[in-house]
């Protein structure tokens, strides 16, 4: 597919801040030992983000000493699927959540259920 819309790396880095920012405060208090980054592609195709780490919901007493869990959101994928701005920052807001939604142990299944 070819990209319909081109948006900067730094604005793009720029959108996801701001969809980091719309998650309510008493959620991002307890978001713990994770970092959010940009890629440009994904490590296969179709993939608009990926959580990777130990969702909160699994870690127990032994969980010390780790590296940080890791979201990663792809420009261009998200680029490719929308043909405006506004479009990007929906799907990149989509993505966000949905991917924040792993680090609280929230399925596939389930965040799909709840549109996300």
């Amino acid at each position: 597919m070819t990209r319909v819309i081109e948006v900067s790396p730094e604005r793009f880095d720029e959108l996801v801040s701001e969809a980091l920012d719309t998650i309510p405060p008493e959620l991002t208090e307890v978001m713990s030992n994770i970092v959010v980054t940009v890629v440009d592609d994904p490590p296969e195709p179709h993939l608009l983000g990926l959580y990777t780490g130990i969702p909160l919901t699994e870690r127990g007493d032994w969980y010390s000493g780790v590296l940080p869990d890791r979201i990663e959101i792809y420009r261009n994928p998200i680029c490719e699927i929308c043909r405006t701005e506004d479009e990007v920052i929906e799907e990149v807001r989509i993505t966000v959540v949905h991917e924040v939604g792993h680090h609280f142990g929230i399925d596939d299944a389930r965040l799909h259920e709840l549109g996300w």
